[in-house]
């Protein structure tokens, strides 16, 4: 299994390292923000982070949250959160993100998910202060970032979601039980989920507000409410992180980033190159040559 990382970033001294694994749904960064701010944004992973220096500002689940030195971040698949600096230092962390079918995998693997087919774990706390799970999740990053081989990143791998679950997972995760229709908080959230389906099946398109609505069988007022009690952001919040997700897949496929930004909906390189840095931290090229030849250089300004 090849794997590589490269470095990207902004400014102020801001600078991140990359990787990513080519075969299977494993990323990881190592980065230092000092001036960046990470919009409201979600993953399709399971995110978890360990926060060298500094401390990192940011809400999620309806709370101010902060995680400082030594401290874990845990962020289940689709968990809305943003980001900020909160002290002069900045943040240093390492962050892993973990797809939901590698965790089935190792949890099949350990014993702890039968056949692989049962319910995922969830993680309800977004902020631990756990040094068991903080060396076991740098043990994981270093090993990935650091030119392991496989048989170590996968000892790792598994030894640091093995502890996750063991230590910190209260519930499984399990699918919403939609209602069917019907007005109270039971219609708003069957209103936003035929909102986000309408964005899922249309997301490089323009969609009119009254379109969205219409879908919703509500106003554009209760439509924007429902959804972000729904899924923690706007409409449009929503629909542009569709389209970067849809850009990573052009690119990880060997797209430019012109020919990535057109496919997923951008009015324009500019304006994908802009969103993609903020919700990602990191450059629609950095992305692209994580698994390159030339991977192995010191972190550098962005």
């Amino acid at each position: 299994m090849g794997a590589g990382g490269t470095e990207g970033g902004g400014g102020s001294g801001d600078w991140a390292r990359y990787w990513r694994d080519p075969e299977r749904s494993v990323e990881a960064m190592h980065a230092h923000f000092f001036s960046h701010r990470f919009p409201p944004h979600s993953h399709d992973t399971y995110s978890f982070a360990v926060t060298e220096v500094g401390a990192q500002r940011f809400r999620c689940r309806g709370a101010l949250r902060t995680s400082g030195a030594g401290m874990v971040m845990v962020f289940n698949p689709d968990d809305p959160h943003d980001g900020e600096a909160a002290a002069e230092l900045g943040y240093k962390y390492r962050i892993t993100h973990i797809g939901p079918d590698v965790v089935r995998n190792v949890l099949a693997d350990l014993g702890s998910g039968g056949d692989g087919a049962g319910p995922l774990p969830l993680f309800d706390e977004p902020v631990l202060d756990d040094p068991v799970l903080g060396r076991a999740l740098l043990r994981l990053h270093t090993a990935l970032v650091g030119g392991a081989g496989p048989l170590v990143r996968d000892e790792r791998l598994t030894a640091a979601v093995g502890a996750m679950v063991r230590r910190s997972a209260t519930r499984p995760v399990r699918a919403r039980a939609w209602p069917t229709g019907g007005g109270g908080s039971g219609g708003q959230a069957w209103g936003a989920r035929r909102a986000r389906a309408l964005l899922e099946e249309a997301y490089a398109t323009e969609i009119p507000a009254e379109r969205l609505a219409e879908a919703a069988g509500c106003s554009r007022f209760a439509l924007y409410r429902a959804f972000r009690a729904e899924y923690g952001m706007a409409p449009s919040d929503f629909q542009r992180q569709l389209r970067l997700r849809r850009a990573r897949g052009l690119l990880l496929a060997g797209r430019t980033a012109a020919e990535a930004a057109a496919g997923a909906g951008f009015a324009d390189q500019s304006h994908f190159h802009r969103w993609f840095v903020r919700c990602f931290g990191i450059t629609p090229g950095t992305f692209q040559r994580a698994a390159g030849p030339d991977s192995r250089r010191t972190p550098q300004p962005w």
